[in-house]
Parts: structure tokens; sequence; C-alpha cells
């Protein structure tokens, strides 16, 4: 797949777990000859999709890349950014003119909080339902704490105001970035095993499910209603084994958990220890380089 861009590509959307401050660890551990080897690139957590951007801009010899995520919000956003940028950005202007143009903190709050209650509502904005929709979740995205998302159990997305003035609601320029290196790839919404489906020889796949707490208080929240527990981790080491005897490398990314769990999952494959820079804590001494986990497939000679 031949990409090009005015710029180099990053995501659009600032995702808890992002991975734009560990790029430089995964690139390092990605296949010395991805190049020549790797015809088939997926994701199925995408998420905010650093690693995937990276990849694009990159010389590569993909015919194929697959992205997916369960998160429908999400999986719409990438769509739309992908095959309606104009759209998406003229929506996303007029969100920006409207907010920035109130005179003060409890103006911009209670806008937000429209947003909001339009979004848990299933409102779209605009005369093109998932452009709407899109740009609701880019707004919040933007507008909100520390760019969190969060549902609660029934499913609501919870997380408060963020009290930015001026918070770039709509970058135009990542946008257009972002959708000329997305053309040809498919945008899929399901559960990670539907997007592997296929997977063997000639397939890489990056894994970055949400991490497992690390203690009884680190769980920050659910991005999808029902979460990610341990036994949907364990599902996801059995998929990442059945990939293996197939023939397709991987490389997975998670918690360093202190209970030994993933050591024990991922038992017999190669798990580095590095560290990543963290921010979602309210609290500023909660926040900075925590321990984290790149289990990979691929067999290295020392």
């Amino acid at each position: 797949m031949k990409r090009e861009s005015s710029k180099d590509p990053k995501p659009f959307l600032k995702w808890v777990g992002g991975k734009t401050q560990l790029l430089s660890e995964l690139e390092a551990r990605l296949p010395a000859d991805f190049i020549e080897t790797v015809r088939v690139y997926a994701e199925p957590f995408v998420g905010g999709g650093a690693l995937l951007f990276r990849i694009l801009s990159r010389p590569n010899r993909l015919e194929r890349v697959i992205v997916n995520d369960c998160n429908i919000d999400l999986a719409n956003a990438w769509r739309v950014v992908q095959a309606e940028p104009d759209a998406l950005i003229a929506a996303l202007s007029r969100f920006q003119a409207e907010y920035t143009g109130l005179p003060d903190e409890a103006g911009r709050k209670n806008f937000y909080l429209g947003v909001r209650s339009a979004f848990n509502a299933g409102h779209p904005s605009g005369n093109s339902p998932d452009v709407g929709r899109a740009a609701l979740l880019l707004f919040l995205n933007r507008t909100c704490f520390n760019g969190l998302y969060r549902v609660n159990n029934k499913g609501l997305f919870n997380v408060p105001f963020g009290k930015y003035a001026h918070p770039g609601i709509c970058d135009e320029l990542t946008i257009r970035s972002a959708s000329a290196v997305l053309s040809g790839v498919k945008i899929n919404c399901g559960d990670f095993t539907d997007a592997v489906v296929d997977a063997g020889p000639g397939w890489f796949i990056y894994f970055d499910p949400p991490y497992r707490p690390v203690s009884d208080t680190s769980a920050f929240c659910d991005y999808t209603r029902g979460g990610f527990g341990d036994d949907e981790q364990r599902r996801l080491a059995e998929c990442c084994r059945r990939l293996d005897a197939a023939g397709a490398g991987w490389m997975l990314s998670n918690s360093d958990a202190p209970d030994g769990f993933f050591d024990e999952l991922y038992r017999g494959f190669r798990i580095d220890r590095v560290r990543a820079a963290r921010a979602i804590n309210a609290k500023g001494d909660g926040r900075g380089k925590v321990s984290e986990i790149i289990v990979r497939n691929i067999r290295e000679a020392h």
C-alpha cells in the first residue's frame, strides 16, 4: 500500500493507554524483516492507533491493513475520519466556534454537559448520523477531563467537564493526514478474534487490549459496557497461541501485573519489561513512569 501525506499522521483522538509514549519501544520490537515479509497488518484493539499510523507512514509492502475495536463509537469515528474528513472538520469547526465563543467556564461547562447528554441519548448533530456521532465523540474527547473515555454500567459516557478554555476541538491537519493514510484500510467493529480469523504466514498483529489493573484502585474505567476482565485476558492469550501455531507473527502490550499473571499466561513467549509514561491519575503524584510488558512470539537468536 502506497501512502502519501503532507504530514506524518498521528492519533486524532486522545485515548487512555495510547502508545505514543511507547512507540520507540514497540518499533524496536517489530520483526527486523517487517518490510520484506509482512503483507497483512492488523490491530484488533485499535484505540488511538499510534503504532498503526507510524507503520503506515513508513515504507512497507502491505497488501491488507485491518483495524478493529469493539467500541461502536470509536469504530465509527475511524470510518468517518477515513471517508468523510471534510464533513467532520466542518462539524467540529462549528463546535469550536460556539464553545470558544462562550464568555466563561460556567457557560462552557453547560455546553459540555449538553453535548454529553446528546451523545448519551444517541442524538447526532448535523445531517449525517455517522458524521454527527463522530463529531460528538471528538468534541467530548477534547473537552472532557483528561481525554478519558469511560462509561458506567448502563453504557453511558460519564466523564466530567475538563475546564479547558482552548482545547483545540478541530485539528484539521491531523484529521486530513490520518484520512490520507487510512485509504484502503479495513475498519471493523467486533470481537478481537474476528479481525484475525484467517491469519497465518505473512501476517503481523499488534494487540493492545484494555490493560489489566495492577491494583484494586488503578482501574480508571471501562470503555465498553462489560469491561475486559481476567477471563477475557485468558481468551486473548489462547487466541495468541492459535495465531502462533498458524504461523502469524504478533506482539502484545499490557500492564506488568505484580502477581505474575501474564508471566504464566504467556509462558514460552518472549516478555520484555519497559517503562512507560502514564498520566491518567487525577492526582499529580499518581502519575509518572510505570512498568509495562511487551510480549512477542518472535524467536530471536542470542
